[in-house]
């Protein structure tokens, strides 16, 4: 099975939940930024991660999932708590992006947001609804994270336990 990962990351967290899911996953993959990223269609599954904006997928990532289909595993970070209604509307988005694509599953998790970051938020009216949350995403994504992304893997049928991985980074 050839899979694909594709990620859109403005501070770094996705990019760093992409290469881990390149660890983790088996067979022959490849990975690359979404400005680079080779056509969806030549792929298995293609896993498309993204940060947010506005409760939904970033710009860039946005365009990409309408590109897509088949079969497409979506991952995300945020400053939003995990499984709160913010994270699950934008990956509810993705999906609809992705129309022409079967989701076959998801992750999302915390990531940390930049002190910049909070300040403009915090200065914002009214409030994004993810603030309240984000000083719980410092050190996110994390080990814990890492370990809760394998098991989505499991349950989406791409990986076992026990499967070794093997690929190359596309630039």
């Amino acid at each position: 099975m050839k899979n694909l990962i594709v990620y859109s990351s403005k501070g770094g967290n996705t990019k760093k939940l992409a290469e881990e899911l390149f660890k983790q996953l088996p067979e022959d993959k490849d990975i690359a930024p979404v400005s680079t990223a080779p056509d969806p269609g030549k792929y298995d599954v293609v896993c498309v991660g993204f940060w947010l904006k506005g409760g939904q997928p970033d710009p860039a990532a946005q365009e990409y999932l309408k590109n897509c289909t088949g079969k497409i595993f979506l991952f995300a970070t945020h400053g939003a708590a995990p499984g709160s209604d913010h994270a699950k509307m934008a990956l509810n988005k993705a999906g609809e992006l992705a129309a022409n694509a079967t989701v076959i599953g998801s992750f999302s998790c915390q990531g940390e947001v930049s002190a910049k970051m909070m300040e403009t938020a915090a200065n914002k009216d009214p409030q994004p609804p993810w603030l309240g949350d984000a000083p719980a995403a410092k050190g996110h994504p994390n080990t814990s994270d890492f370990m809760e992304l394998s098991e989505a893997l499991i349950t989406a049928g791409l990986k076992t336990k026990a499967e070794k991985s093997t690929g190359s980074m596309v630039s």
